[in-house]
């Protein structure tokens, strides 16, 4: 299997997908497929299922994030009727972050959102439709013995290339692994993911740099990106690029 490039891209606050498609534009060369986040930092944003569905529009492959967050039963069969009427087939399902607004609705987990998608492929409501692709994430340790049946795996987001090969000489996960990699954009961004993320552990070196030079941050992370496919040791990437999206474009498009 090739190395597989998994570009996230920002969903729109708003209701005009001209930003969105402007990203997957300059990304498309370096990228195999494109993460589309759901209702990322707790906050409302055009719909994953849509914006996944203009990604394969454009002639890319999408991948919807789904939250277990924002759902209960009905609206996740909603989301999975409106994916295969759209032909979106791949999920990453996540816990979701705390909303910036109103309460998590606790009816569902991720397990029972994989359970649920399971039993579609049952279900005579789909038929003729192919079978939903179902992902998962996974910090640094172990990953739960359920986890394991999902067809493939995005790892925590880390700065330590050798901490990630570490981790996959003791990871046994069924399906394509990809390791997560972040462009750190600033040193005020690495001070929130800190906090955000206290298992996160970020090179003082690699903040410094950056905040010398704001184009740091893009180098390294691509730097992490070779490193990672050289190594063989995981099938691919999701890299995070945040604002920085055509300056790593730019730079893999060289380098790849």
């Amino acid at each position: 299997m090739a190395f597989e490039i998994v570009c996230e891209v920002e969903p729109p606050m708003k209701p005009d997908l001209t930003r969105v498609r402007h990203q997957i534009g300059v990304l498309s060369p370096v990228a195999d497929s494109f993460l589309i986040p759901d209702n990322h930092i707790g906050r409302a944003t055009v719909s994953s299922v849509a914006v996944a569905h203009e990604v394969q529009a454009m002639g890319a492959r999408g991948i919807a994030c789904l939250n277990s967050r924002d759902r209960n039963l009905l609206g996740f069969r909603r989301d999975l009727l409106t994916a295969a009427a759209y032909g979106v087939d791949r999920f990453l399902f996540v816990y979701g972050d705390k909303p910036s607004i109103g309460g998590r609705t606790s009816e569902l987990t991720v397990r029972a959102m994989m359970d649920e998608t399971r039993a579609a492929a049952e279900d005579a409501v789909f038929a003729g439709c192919g079978p939903f692709r179902i992902g998962v994430t996974t910090g640094l340790r172990k990953t739960p013995e359920w986890k394991r049946s999902a067809d493939f795996t995005f790892v925590q987001v880390s700065y330590s290339v050798d901490d990630l090969l570490r981790w996959r000489d003791d990871a046994r996960l069924n399906g394509p692994v990809y390791a997560g990699v972040m462009v750190l954009a600033s040193a005020g961004m690495a001070r929130n993911l800190a906090a955000a993320i206290p298992d996160i552990a970020i090179p003082a070196e690699l903040v410094d740099a950056v905040e010398r030079d704001g184009r740091a941050g893009v180098a390294a992370a691509c730097e992490q990106v070779l490193a990672i496919r050289d190594s063989g040791a995981f099938d691919g990437v999701h890299l995070v690029p945040v604002s920085r999206y055509r300056e790593v474009a730019a730079r893999l498009e060289r380098e790849l």
